[in-house]
């Protein structure tokens, strides 16, 4: 049986960030902890979010990592108990509003954080004492701010996927404003995420044909526009458009992921230095070729219907593209420019075959299929 949740509150425009206090009204949180990182801070995008709310008490917590840890989590539910916090406002990309789902555990739940893993079978035990989380993406690239996800690296070095639907932000507010100033590099990293996200969650086997048109829609819009927003930063409309898919693709995440986010999530648990979104990008070329095969993918001619909305000619020529638009886009050429080499593909092949995403890819992968991927993006 397919199950189809669409999914909660979004107020989407530029100057968005101001509703910050009607949504903490609605919600009914009167003492938040800002959950954020130095980046944010340091280019004066907190300092907006903040102004919109003067004289809330509330904590900032500015020290998530770029890859959110454990540590960083206790670190804030510290915080968040001393100062009596009833909720969280997270202001940032994928790794801010990722910790805060975090900390909206680890603050009232028992145990280990590992306990609510999905992994480890976690996600029944995450339950409505969640503390409520309002998210203010800066980023155009995980949608976290409309998933009910996140993925955070636990003390042993895994990086884990923790789900459940009482983790969805209760508001997200998407102001295209926030991201005007996200240096190039950034832009493309996190837009290829983005891309990422539309294009592997359409490619899902799973029945759900909303998702489907939301992901397909959201690939259209952000190949139309990454180069545009990457090129000009300035560029108002291709700021929007970037930020819709976003979050269009974290809209479909229900439909599950695949061997893309499985090997970028076990690559980035072994080097957490590693950009997810650029990860994703080398992957994504190798992961269509694999996937090519699937019966779904030739039953609905999924990959003629990405094409189109790519405005390529033939479905042959989507890995193609991919590799293209990243040389464009100033990406590295593959895997070996990020330092990785043949002898981390043990552990990475270890990891991407426990991870969440393996068992949602269309096409079900070995351990060889995992090793050729990886040869293929070196």
């Amino acid at each position: 049986m397919a199950f189809i949740n669409y999914v909660t509150q979004i107020q989407f425009e530029f100057g968005a960030v101001r509703l910050l206090p009607q949504e903490c009204q609605r919600i009914g949180i009167t003492r938040p902890l800002v959950v954020t990182d130095p980046g944010v801070k340091a280019a004066g995008v907190l300092q907006q979010a903040l102004d919109a709310v003067p004289g809330m008490p509330l904590a900032v917590f500015d020290q998530t990592p770029a890859n959110p840890t454990e540590a960083a989590v206790r670190a804030a539910v510290a915080l968040y108990k001393a100062h009596g916090c009833d909720g969280l406002i997270a202001v940032g990309g994928g790794s801010a509003i990722d910790c805060a789902k975090g900390i909206a555990i680890a603050a009232t739940h028992e145990g280990p954080l590992t306990h609510y893993a999905t992994i480890e079978g976690g996600s029944p035990r995450i339950t409505t004492a969640a503390a409520p989380l309002i998210a203010v993406p800066t980023t155009s690239g995980t949608g976290s701010e409309v998933a009910r996800g996140a993925i955070v690296i636990v003390d042993d070095g895994r990086k884990l996927g923790f789900h459940s639907w009482h983790l969805v932000p209760r508001a997200a507010i998407c102001d295209p404003g926030l991201t005007l100033s996200l240096p190039p590099q950034l832009t493309a990293a996190t837009g290829m995420d983005a891309i990422a996200h539309c294009m592997e969650t359409f490619m899902s086997a799973a029945f759900n044909p909303p998702a489907d048109g939301i992901a397909l829609d959201g690939l259209q819009r952000g190949w139309a526009y990454i180069e545009a927003a990457t090129r000009d930063g300035s560029d108002r409309e291709a700021r929007l458009q970037m930020m819709s898919a976003s979050m269009q693709g974290a809209l479909a995440f229900q439909k599950g992921l695949g061997c893309v986010h499985s090997l970028s999530h076990s690559l980035g648990g072994i080097n957490p230095r590693l950009h997810h979104g650029t990860l994703n990008a080398m992957f994504l070329p190798a992961v269509v070729r694999f996937n090519a095969q699937a019966d779904s993918i030739q039953k609905e001619r999924r990959l003629e219907r990405m094409a189109h909305a790519m405005g390529l000619a033939f479905a042959g020529d989507i890995s193609d593209a991919i590799r293209d638009m990243n040389a464009r886009l100033g990406l590295p050429t593959g895997l070996a420019a990020l330092g990785v080499t043949e002898s981390m593909f043990d552990d990475v092949i270890r990891g991407a075959l426990a991870d969440h995403c393996h068992a949602t890819n269309p096409r079900p992968a070995t351990p060889e299929d995992y090793r050729q991927m990886l040869t293929q993006s070196l």
